[in-house]
């Protein structure tokens, strides 16, 4: 088993789901769990060397830039209309990355054969 993958998707699945759930119950912090796990998520994603890295870390910094603000709109202008648009923004984002990450585990198993 790989560890670094198991922390690699664990990361990015909790980025996932805990973005979602800001979607179920509007809450700051909530949404302050998402931002921090996705900036994990981020930080894991520089320096990989895989064939779809480049997309990895774009799909990534996109829901960063959504997060971010997302977090400062609710925080501080306590907007929530506009937190759940950049929410859903980065819950997009995170849905692409998760496929990229399917796609490039079906590679590899591929190429293990």
């Amino acid at each position: 088993m790989d560890w670094g993958k198991v922390i690699f998707i664990f990361f990015s699945l909790g980025s996932l789901t805990s973005t979602a759930g800001f979607l179920w119950d509007p809450n700051v912090v909530i949404l302050f769990i998402a931002l921090a796990l996705n900036l994990i998520s981020t930080t894991l994603k520089i320096g990989v060397k895989k064939q779809l890295a480049s997309e990895l870390l774009a799909s990534s910094l996109v829901a960063d830039f959504h997060l971010i603000p997302a977090f400062i709109f609710l925080q501080v202008f306590n907007n929530l209309s506009v937190s759940y648009v950049l929410i859903i923004g980065a819950l997009l984002a995170n849905i692409f990355s998760l496929a990229l990450m399917l796609v490039e585990s079906a590679k590899s198993v591929d190429s293990d054969y």
